[in-house]
């Protein structure tokens, strides 16, 4: 690797740096041509923005996610009507519910490496865009092909905030704001899914009313991110401070520590690089094959619940669809209840590890707070199950459920976080790579789910769940914890 004070600045780099190796060329002290942000405090900085600024981008974040998760799930009861109107078949119906969810699996593998080559800000605003075409498009849709590709084309935009959350969120706030800006960030959001479903049980009058009052919320939030949303992406951001300073001095020495691991590459070689990342750190970086068989699992879990919920209470308990619809509140209290007591616990330990670790931070002091939702989600789907199972008083079940996305929700947030803090430099790649399991899980999950409670019944049903999370949910984050920093520190650069 170059040295700060190499004279040529257009030098490649013989390796390809990781991200601990990116700290050394982080600074000004031996070279004065190395564009980089001030210390203690750069006003350009995004870690550095005032606290509004940086909460106006987080929510441009989260009702965008709001809406975009929302439509994954609003088509799921006018199911039948619309297979009724396009004259599909079970398996086409489902289809159009379920290639959304494919759709969010590939779609972050093209766009978090993209918003690390051209910035968050063009990122987000195309795929608001693109989102907001072909959602509209669903509405307009005359024929059951056309609905089915533009579902999927439609998840393809909305996929963008996955990775751009990961990304945007690890520009903005510091390690010790983790838990809270999370937090924030998952509230709106966690409301999507459970809106749409009890909500819209209620379906009258043609379902492409939907898309298209979804779109009209979309339109609302391409104005908002246009006024609201500003680049958090540091190399492009100082980037464009060199370009600046070359310009204003005429002096062509000033560069970015990114411009020079990039060195003489091509553009076209840049882009191509970014774009298999994601499957790079999929496929080589133990850390981001643990934290994704994690999250992985219990994200298909949430759909499982989702998707058989209301069916529970149909056919078990024989309630009409109107109330079925109304015990997914206690699925949404328990996302919401989960993500904000996840964050002062995720904050709480945070500060305490790291005042033992004599302040240094690492991203293994994010693990510990995995520990007590791994231990949560079992207990509830045991007792949602059995309490299904022998058609207990309805709370009951609700309190499984409740306690079940409780855990899952504390189980999610620290490996999200551990992530983000494990790839600094890279974390939309990152996040892309984690939410392709997430996702391909949410697709699959469901299809196998009816036909367990079918042979198992709802109690064995989801005890089998909850062993099998049990004997992943604990032994995996215990192997981050003990083995994490060897990991990172064997693991092949992400650059």
């Amino acid at each position: 690797m170059t040295t700060n004070n190499d004279p040529n600045p257009d030098r490649i780099a013989p390796t390809a740096p990781t991200d601990i190796e990116l700290a050394p060329i982080s600074s000004k002290k031996n070279d004065p041509f190395l564009v980089a942000f001030a210390e203690p405090f750069d006003a350009e900085n995004p870690k550095d923005w005032r606290t509004g600024r940086k909460w106006a981008v987080t929510d441009v974040l989260s009702a965008t996610g709001f809406n975009r998760i929302m439509v994954s799930t609003i088509i799921a009861p006018a199911l039948s009507t619309i297979a009724q109107e396009f004259k599909m078949n079970s398996a086409e119906s489902a289809m159009a519910l379920s290639i959304y969810l494919l759709a969010t699996a590939f779609g972050p593998l093209v766009i978090g490496p993209l918003s690390e080559v051209y910035g968050r800000r063009p990122i987000l605003h195309a795929s608001n865009i693109w989102f907001l075409i072909w959602n509209i498009a669903c509405g307009f849709a005359n024929s059951k092909e056309l609905l089915i590709a533009s579902r999927f084309l439609a998840g393809f935009g909305a996929s963008a905030i996955y990775s751009l959350a990961t990304g945007v969120l690890g520009d903005v706030w510091r390690p010790e704001q983790r838990g809270r800006s999370l937090a924030v960030y998952m509230l709106i959001p966690l409301l999507g899914a459970a809106v749409g479903m009890p909500h819209h049980r209620r379906v009258h009058g043609r379902p492409q009313w939907m898309f298209w009052a979804t779109s009209i919320f979309q339109v609302v939030m391409i104005l908002v991110s246009f006024s609201a949303f500003h680049e958090t992406y540091e190399p492009l951001i100082l980037r464009r401070r060199a370009e600046r300073i070359r310009r204003e001095t005429g002096d062509s020495r000033y560069y970015t520590a990114d411009e020079r691991l990039q060195g003489r590459r091509s553009a076209w070689r840049v882009l191509g690089r970014a774009l298999v990342r994601p499957v790079r750190l999929l496929a080589l970086h133990p850390i981001i094959q643990i934290s994704s068989l994690i999250s992985a699992f219990y994200y298909g879990i949430l759909y499982i619940v989702l998707s058989t919920f209301s069916d529970l209470w149909t056919t078990q308990y024989n309630q009409s669809v109107e109330i079925s619809g109304l015990h997914y509140i206690a699925i949404a209290i328990g996302e919401i209840s989960g993500s904000q007591i996840c964050a002062w616990l995720m904050d709480t330990l945070y500060h305490r590890l790291k005042a033992r670790a004599n302040g240094e931070h690492s991203p293994e002091l994010r693990v510990p707070s995995v520990l007590p939702g791994a231990l949560l989600g079992p207990l509830g789907l045991f007792l949602y199950g059995w309490a299904a199972q022998y058609r207990l008083h309805w709370a009951i079940v609700d309190l499984g459920a409740f306690i079940t996305m409780l855990g899952m929700q504390i189980t999610s947030m620290p490996l999200q976080a551990y992530v983000m803090e494990a790839y600094p430099s890279h974390t939309g790649s990152a996040g892309a790579a984690t939410q392709f399991l997430r996702s391909l899980t949410a697709f699959l999950f469901p299809l196998f789910s009816p036909r367990m409670y079918q042979v198992l019944g709802y109690g064995w049903g989801n005890s089998t769940i909850a062993f099998v999370g049990l004997l992943v949910g604990l032994p995996a984050p215990l192997a981050l914890w003990v083995y994490g920093a060897k990991l990172r520190a064997r693991a092949r650069g992400s650059y």
